[in-house]
């Protein structure tokens, strides 16, 4: 039998089309009215302006997500080990350089290029708060999430006193679309930690325990890659206890336990 992992979760990020915060999210999840004049895209304050207008969406929502969960923790993020895991990418990017690649291959942008490859959004967080701790960039196709909170908590077994986990995927574009499908824009970030005596929250991963995956309930992003995962646990985590399941394909679950410490 496989030990449990457990990890306290010291902060939560997310940002969605219309949800630009963890705490809206939660107002929504227990019938509060949607926030107004919410921001159209995100705009995360470590990066300098004409570094957001150039960054990619999805690169925006992750730093973004990520940023608002280590300040929600009191964590200074240049001390934390990360782990960003997305689905597919930035598919825009990469629709854009296939079709560019097709029609004119010498005119392929090196800025679109370096945006284009999965580790993009880790790149930028690491520059942008000067982190010197390792950077993991994950991709597991419908399991990209569990899978990035699996190698989160191992990290945390291993020896680490906390880790940032950060979740997002964007808009399928072009032919992309066809195959993938995925729409909008979702972020979502956990600063994780060993366990302690006053934790307000804790997360118990069993991987004995398999489970059919729990639907989320919520409509926003709700054709996003990562919302079949990331916004099951985010609607329990708003309900701070009980059980859920995130997707491993084929119909699996990772059972995941929720409670107060």
């Amino acid at each position: 039998m496989t030990t449990p992992l457990t990890a306290a979760i010291e902060g939560i990020g997310l940002w969605a089309p219309g949800v630009p915060s963890w705490e809206a999210f939660v107002g929504l999840h227990r019938g509060a009215a949607a926030p107004e004049a919410a921001p159209a895209r995100p705009a995360p304050t470590l990066l300098p302006p004409n570094e957001r207008r150039r960054a990619p969406d999805t690169v925006l929502v992750a730093l973004q997500a990520a940023q608002a969960a280590c300040e929600a923790a009191g964590r200074d993020p240049a001390s934390l080990p990360s782990v960003f895991t997305s689905t597919y990418g930035e598919l825009a990017i990469t629709d854009n350089m296939c079709a560019t690649l097709a029609r004119a291959p010498t005119e392929v942008s090196p800025t679109r290029f370096h945006n284009s490859v999965h580790n993009a959004a880790a790149g930028y967080w690491t520059i942008g708060t000067g982190a010197m701790e390792p950077a993991t960039a994950i991709s597991a196709g419908q399991a990209s999430f569990a899978m990035g909170l699996v190698e989160a908590l191992a990290q945390l077994e291993a020896g680490a006193q906390a880790v940032l986990l950060v979740a997002y995927d964007g808009t399928a574009v072009g032919p992309l679309h066809d195959v993938l499908g995925s729409e909008g824009l979702l972020g979502m970030a956990l600063v994780l930690a060993r366990p302690g005596g006053n934790d307000r929250l804790q997360l118990r991963l069993d991987p004995d325990a398999g489970a059919a995956p729990v639907a989320p309930r919520c409509g926003i992003a709700a054709r996003n890659a990562m919302a079949p995962a990331a916004l099951a646990l985010a609607e329990a985590l708003a309900g701070t206890h009980g059980t859920t399941a995130l997707p491993l394909g084929e119909g699996r679950g990772l059972r995941i336990g929720l409670a107060h410490g």
